[in-house]
C-alpha cells in the first residue's frame, strides 16, 4: 500500500473531494458539512472515504483514494472526539480542495487551476484562509 498523506476525502456522487490543508484548517469540518448537505437534500450522496490520513495513488490514469486502515470509518469532531460513520473503502478523486491556500483568488483564471498528484492532474479549488469552503464546493458540484 502507498504511504499515507495528510488529507481527508469524501465521496460526493461518483467522485471524491480530496481535502488538504494545514492542521486546524477545517478538513474534517468540511467533510461533516458535505455529509450534512446530503441529509439536507443539497447533494444526492456523500460518504466519508477517510479523515486526516489517506492513501492516494495513480491507477489506470485515475487518482484513487483509500482510508488509512487504522482510521477507516472514523472522523474527528471538535468537542466530541473521534466518532464512527459509514465510509467508502475506495474512490476516484474528482477534485482537490486546498484549504488556507496562499494563492486563492476571488476570480481565478479561466478554467481554474489544476493540481498534479501522483502524476494525475485534477481540478483544484483554492480556498483562502478564513473562508467557508462549503459554498465554493457546492457551487463547483452543482454548476458547470
Amino acid at each position: 500500500m502507498t504511504p499515507t498523506v495528510h488529507a481527508s476525502a469524501v465521496l460526493v456522487g461518483a467522485r471524491a473531494a480530496l481535502i488538504q490543508g494545514p492542521a486546524g484548517s477545517g478538513k474534517s469540518r468540511l467533510v461533516l458539512a458535505l455529509l450534512s448537505a446530503t441529509r439536507q437534500g443539497l447533494l444526492p450522496f456523500a460518504r466519508l472515504v477517510g479523515d486526516d490520513r489517506v492513501h492516494v495513488e495513480a491507477a489506470h490514469g485515475r487518482l484513487i483514494v483509500r482510508p488509512a486502515a487504522a482510521l477507516a470509518g472514523q472522523i474527528e469532531v471538535r468537542g466530541l472526539g473521534v466518532r464512527r460513520v459509514p465510509y467508502e473503502p475506495i474512490a476516484k478523486v474528482g477534485f482537490l480542495v486546498e484549504l488556507d491556500a496562499k494563492d486563492a483568488e476571488r476570480v481565478p483564471a479561466h478554467g481554474g487551476t489544476e493540481a498534479v498528484l501522483a502524476g494525475i492532474a485534477v481540478p483544484r479549488l483554492a480556498v483562502a484562509a478564513g473562508s467557508d469552503p462549503l459554498p465554493l464546493v457546492l457551487a463547483y458540484l452543482l454548476t458547470t
